[in-house]
């Protein structure tokens, strides 16, 4: 085992320079923190309606092999219907993959770098996916901050519908801002659906830095620009998102009282699957043995720079 790197009942520490990572590979290939000179960059969250996570604290957490919620777990690919098991409590629908219900194992790692491999192979009276495939989870701590990259290659005779994602919970307890670039916000129903486009102008405006914690936000944005910047007034920590053009869409939630916003760059929007009608609903279909990832990084510093 390199130095550095101490295995805690399943939990790996990541440590480079004023940075510390923990990694749950166990509770989804989740992060269980993030922090920068003791302060928390990324927030953990226990969310008793995860069942899958057993009321573990998270700050972070893969999306695959689909972000946010496929309507009702029902959808049709071709020619066949398929039906998903809801797997967050209160919700009708099945919800960001089963990456995050699964155990992760350890395929590499050192003081700073861990690699994850997730191997999916559905069985006769599988709910959660019903596709063979493999995903690689890589973090990476860097001098200026944390580079994640996400790889889910088609291991299934077929063809197979696959998006991707990762779900941070950006620590903002108290004053705040948020800025990202979009170019049209998805109006949802009540469960959380996608009704409507609208463009990202008036009250759907990121580009200038926005309180954070004005209103509640749990919208998909479309045309994402791949960059958003998160400042806490409390912690003094800038967040710098920074996405590559794999992840055309951007899942935003904030409400005025929160502690965290959460900035997840993924590939496609919500219930993309049943939306074919849609030109860059952002959902891949991969071949036998076809790949699709890619990186983001999350670049920390202080707020007067």
């Amino acid at each position: 085992m390199a130095d550095g790197v101490r295995d805690m009942s399943g939990m790996i520490e990541l440590v480079a320079g004023e940075q510390r990572v923990v990694v749950l590979a166990k509770v989804g290939g989740a992060l269980g923190s993030w922090q920068f000179r003791g302060q928390d960059v990324f927030l953990p969250v226990a969310n008793p309606a995860l069942v899958a996570q057993h009321g573990e604290a998270v700050a972070a957490y893969p999306l695959v092999p689909y972000s946010n919620r496929i309507a009702q777990g029902r959808f049709a690919f071709e020619g066949r219907e398929y039906r998903l098991a809801p797997n967050m409590a209160g919700e009708s629908s099945a919800i960001h993959g089963n990456g995050w219900e699964r155990e992760w194992t350890v395929a590499h790692r050192t003081d700073s770098d861990v690699v994850l491999v997730l191997d999916h192979v559905p069985q006769a009276d599988d709910v959660q996916w019903p596709f063979v495939y493999r995903a690689e989870l890589s973090y990476g701590l860097r001098p200026d901050g944390l580079e994640v990259r996400l790889v889910v290659e088609n291991r299934d005779a077929g063809r197979q519908p696959v998006g991707l994602g990762f779900h941070p919970f950006l620590a903002a307890k108290g004053a705040a801002t948020l800025a990202f670039d979009a170019a049209d916000a998805w109006l949802t129903t009540p469960d959380s659906l996608p009704f409507r486009r609208v463009p990202c102008e008036g009250e759907w405006a990121f580009g200038q830095p926005v309180d954070a914690h004005a209103r509640a936000i749990d919208n998909c944005f479309s045309g994402f620009g791949g960059r958003a910047v998160l400042m806490n007034g409390e912690t003094g920590l800038s967040v710098t998102v920074e996405a590559d053009r794999l992840f055309g869409h951007v899942v935003v939630f904030t409400a005025p009282d929160s502690p965290f916003v959460a900035v997840e760059p993924v590939t496609n929007m919500t219930d993309a699957i049943n939306h074919p009608e849609i030109a860059d609903r952002g959902l891949h279909v991969l071949e036998p043995g076809a790949q699709v990832g890619g990186s983001m990084r999350f670049r920390v510093g202080a707020v007067d720079g």
